[in-house]
């Protein structure tokens, strides 16, 4: 991890975003980085340690107090100026004490070891806030950034099966859940998404673990969740 990249994360999650007593709401951000014109596009899934259905969509507290999740997001087409962030992806392993809107989340990110210099940095400042966007708003609950580096990073993203392998460090694997009629069970305008206005499809995690700075997690048979994402500066 180069010690520069993870200052600037810091930075970035420091003065991006604020929560105050009207919800989320941008109070200041990096002009350089907000400056660009960026978008970025794919699909995600998360697991974490709510039982099914996870209460957080509905701005309740966790399950079982605290919430930790493993989370991936492939870009299928996206740009940062003129870097084309195409095919990357992202990983974040993530702890909330609390309900996830009091904040002070613990995160680790990893980015996909494909990205060159470029795409590395590209993304490191989306994903820290700088542009702004909900980005910014997700990047606004952190306090403490616990790691940020290059990884090999895996994504099968089917309608049957959901798996994301960080290699060295862990893993998420979840299924669909079904409805009375046999389809996916799907939820609309929760007041909590990580990607807001698209419908969310509930699935069941088959195993969820993480063994990096420090920590040994494992999960299995809690709330899983995927969709569709657009994020840019607005």
């Amino acid at each position: 991890m180069s010690i520069f990249n993870r200052r600037k994360f810091l930075k970035a999650t420091g003065s991006g975003l604020a929560l105050g007593s009207a919800g989320l709401g941008l109070s200041q951000a990096s002009t350089e980085a907000a400056a660009v014109q960026w978008k970025v596009e794919g699909n995600y899934f998360e697991s974490c340690t709510c039982d099914n259905v996870c209460p957080c969509l509905l701005l309740k507290d966790p399950t079982v107090g605290s919430c930790t999740a493993f989370v991936g997001w492939g870009i299928d087409k996206g740009h940062y100026g003129d870097v084309s962030l195409d095919g990357l992806k992202v990983a974040v392993w993530l702890h909330a004490p609390g309900n996830l809107l009091n904040g002070n989340w613990r995160i680790a990110l990893y980015i996909d070891d494909q990205a060159s210099d470029a795409q590395y940095d590209a993304l490191n400042s989306l994903w820290g806030g700088e542009g702004g966007g909900h980005l910014g708003v997700i990047a606004s609950l952190i306090s403490d950034v616990l790691s940020v580096e290059k990884a090999n990073i895996s994504i099968l993203d089917t309608a049957e099966k959901k798996h994301l392998v960080v290699e060295g460090v862990g893993e998420n694997e979840i299924y669909p859940m079904k409805g009375e009629d046999g389809n996916d069970i799907v939820l609309s305008k929760t007041p909590l998404a990580v990607a807001p206005q698209n419908p969310i499809t509930l699935h069941e995690s088959k195993k969820a673990r993480y063994h990096d700075n420090g920590i040994d997690w494992y999960e299995s048979g809690k709330a899983g969740l995927s969709s569709a994402f657009q994020y840019g500066p607005a």
